[in-house]
């Protein structure tokens, strides 16, 4: 559910310097260094980090769903914003990393907040009190097809091909399936459903406004990641009180599931990520985004028995093709060489990298 942060991971760790160290800093010396000195191998390979991500991830709408059954929308995302800040919070003073110091830089984060977190986090609470998690998460799955939408128009640089334009025609035509447009819609909950899809409209609209405006910050990911999500948790506590009033009891379950969304979802699974796209890259590390609507369907079946129509899946397979297409790149002539090749530039990732849901 955090695809809100990934964009500021991809858009700041896809160069080679080590993590929180901006690329123009990186000098010859240090270059040399980072070649000669052993690199430190993490405790757990990757593959076994991505499926922990990708899990992870798939069960956050199932645990939104089970939070909702004892709290409200809000109280659910205040919640998770709440724990998933603790977890960074306590990451980054491990690191010792210093908070961004301009009020612009702030200022740019609170949009950020807005965008990737307090508002798709709400709008997908309210979702699930009137549709499944199973729907939630394939709607979720929209978002690279919004983000290759808009990218089109906001980033001059974004140009369209046949197959990119060719997959955002086939993922659209997958939502339409999942949603039995040829039934007229019918026994859809069209509030719930519209809500998810604003929800994944929210992210790319968050992702190029931070692509535009935190790029150059010049403070490290973990920094942005976890201002961010501090300044998400603020928002929604003057929010919440306006909106809901103080719950009466406690349920162990919704609470458990809200702390767990949050600290997981939201906090743990932002460092995994972190260090997939630092080891792996950004291309690698993005293929967690195929395996969410899987995960949270077969887990909203699985676990909470919800109902499955045929046009479900179907739409749902036809919808991760068609976002397929569209984070693909047309390969290109000549020799292949090292990233970041021509000297003095910055490979710069030019489509939304992962999904958060």
């Amino acid at each position: 559910m955090c695809y809100e942060i990934e964009v500021v991971i991809v858009d700041l760790m896809s160069a080679p310097p080590a993590p929180g160290t901006p690329a123009a800093e990186t000098t010859p010396a240090s270059r040399t260094l980072a070649g000669t000195a052993p690199a430190r191998r993490p405790a757990l390979d990757w593959r076994l980090r991505f499926a922990a991500l990708s899990l992870i991830w798939g069960f956050s709408f199932l645990l939104i769903k089970v939070g909702t059954d004892g709290y409200a929308p809000f109280q659910v995302t205040l919640g998770r914003l709440l724990s998933g800040t603790a977890v960074l919070a306590v990451a980054m003073a491990v690191k010792r990393e210093r908070l961004p110091r301009t009020a612009r830089t702030w200022g740019h984060l609170a949009v950020a907040a807005f965008l990737l977190n307090a508002l798709p986090f709400s709008l997908f609470a309210y979702a699930e009190l009137t549709i499944p998690s199973t729907l939630a998460g394939i709607c979720n799955a929209t978002s690279p097809l919004w983000g290759m939408a808009l990218s089109l128009v906001a980033l001059s640089e974004d140009r369209p091909t046949r197959r990119r334009v060719a997959g955002l025609g086939l993922g659209f035509l997958g939502v339409l399936t999942v949603l039995g447009a040829w039934q007229g819609f019918s026994g859809l909950a069209f509030s719930g459903t519209a809500m998810a899809l604003l929800a994944s409209l929210s992210y790319p609209i968050g992702w190029i406004y931070v692509r535009r405006t935190l790029a150059g910050s010049g403070s490290s990911a973990l920094a942005l990641t976890g201002s961010q999500l501090f300044l998400g948790t603020v928002q929604l506590a003057l929010v919440t009180p306006l909106f809901t009033s103080a719950p009466d009891a406690f349920p162990l379950w919704p609470t458990l599931a809200v702390v767990a969304l949050g600290a997981l979802g939201t906090g743990l699974a932002v460092l995994l990520q972190y260090g997939l796209v630092t080891e792996v890259g950004p291309t690698t590390a993005q293929m967690v985004t195929y395996f969410i609507p899987v995960i949270a369907t077969a887990a909203g079946v699985a676990v909470l028995g919800e109902q499955l129509s045929w046009n479900t899946p179907v739409g749902a397979l036809v919808v991760l093709a068609g976002a397929a297409l569209t984070q693909s790149r047309a390969r290109t002539g000549g020799p292949a060489g090292p990233p970041n090749a021509v000297a003095g530039t910055r490979r710069r990732e030019r489509r939304p990298s992962l999904i958060r849901s």
